[in-house]
């Protein structure tokens, strides 16, 4: 039992990001009985370029939706980590076969709702530990709203590889005994302006190559982050002012159907006037805006898995001062970065309730993370190649 209340009884710590990653005594190792579960869309790079970003977005959303109402009704809290076209989690074994069973529902009701190839897998951290590879773990308080988890090392990303590589067909599961619950999964907003002040929003992507000097530089990183563009709160693209809803059919539509629910006229409808409702609730002085003050302070916008993966908004004058630094990094053989550049922020949601017990997924517009991906991808590639 303490090995699977291990991350709920993380201590939470309230100092600044770059500071917890300046004592790395803080990280504790993961338990060698836990599994990393890895979702990822195949061929998310094409989807992405034929203009289903924000569906790509929705999957792997939902991929952490299905595994966080598991872990809901065993009140377990775990790590999970948003990818823009995917999702990673470390979960205790005792989740391990109901999550599996979710997910692989979840993948065959994306394959036959939308011909997308959603892979599912999972590796014991055990294995991980057995092939060399570090995987440790913080909790950090970013606002007082929003706990997210920091990872070091490359456990994860070995982890996928190993996910990618197998590509395995999953058992059917037992439908009697399984249940996609995909219940606060939600796609309502449309594309997001950046705040006032800001005119692009930036996906950034940062690989560390020495797996010991992770922390040090991932702390620098950060430091000149804040010290360009400011901090989490001055660099979050999502601003209240700049949140307008979406209620076209599509959007309903795409909703209904990643969420696993049959798309018909009383569904339809209950989104759609959930939407003209939402005119109301979100007015000044109401109820509603309250909701949208939390949401901008739970939106997951650094996510530390191993990789720094943030997305900022700022000026192109900001954007410059950051690459120059990282170029520099990255001449040096410290570091290999992607980036990609829009003009808006794509938002997905999970809201158990509208009372602080929500969080949204950000990425850039066009699926940055996924673009910045394949940026990297192809730097690591050319790498490997000069060597």
């Amino acid at each position: 039992m303490k090995n699977t209340l291990f991350y709920t009884n993380l201590e939470n710590h309230k100092e600044p990001v770059n500071e917890i990653l300046s004592k790395t005594d803080l990280f504790q190792q993961i338990p060698d009985d836990w599994y990393i579960v890895v979702t990822d869309i195949k061929g998310s790079t094409t989807a992405v370029e034929n203009g289903f970003s924000e569906r790509v977005n929705l999957i792997a959303t939902g991929s952490i939706i299905a595994a966080l109402n598991i872990a809901s009704k065993y009140v377990i809290d775990i790590p999970f980590f948003f990818g823009g076209d995917g999702a990673t989690l470390l979960i205790p074994p005792i989740l391990l076969p109901e999550i599996m069973e979710a997910l692989t529902l979840h993948k065959e009701n994306i394959q036959k709702e939308f011909d997308i190839y959603l892979r599912v897998g999972n590796i014991s951290v055990s294995n991980v530990y057995k092939n060399n590879q570090e995987l440790k773990i913080a909790k950090a308080s970013i606002n007082k709203l929003h706990t997210i988890p920091i990872v070091l090392g490359n456990g994860l990303h070995f982890a996928e590889k190993v996910i990618k590589s197998k590509d395995k067909i999953l058992e059917k599961p037992n439908t009697k005994k399984t249940h996609l619950d995909l219940e606060g999964m939600e796609c309502r907003w449309n594309k997001i302006a950046p705040p006032e002040n800001s005119n692009e929003v930036v996906s950034l992507l940062v690989n560390v190559l020495s797996e010991s000097k992770q922390a040090s530089i991932f702390q620098e990183i950060l430091e000149k982050t804040d010290k360009i563009y400011g901090s989490l709160s001055d660099r979050n693209p999502i601003s209240v002012p700049k949140l307008k809803l979406n209620f076209n059919y599509q959007k309903i539509r795409t909703e209904l159907k990643a969420s696993n629910k049959k798309f018909g006229v009383i569904n339809f409808l209950k989104v759609w006037i959930t939407g003209v409702l939402g005119k109301y609730y979100y007015l000044p002085n109401s109820k509603g805006r309250k909701y949208l003050n939390e949401l901008t302070q739970l939106s997951d916008i650094l996510v530390i898995d191993g990789r720094i993966n943030m997305v900022i908004s700022g000026t192109a004058k900001q954007r410059q001062l950051l690459t120059e630094y990282l170029d520099d990094l990255e001449k040096n053989e410290l570091i290999i970065y992607g980036i990609h550049v829009s003009n808006t922020s794509i938002m997905s949601c999970y809201v158990r309730n509208r009372n602080a017990k929500h969080i949204h997924f950000v990425d850039g517009g066009s699926s940055g993370y996924t673009r910045a991906a394949k940026v990297l991808k192809e730097k690591t590639h050319n790498r490997q190649l000069s060597i």
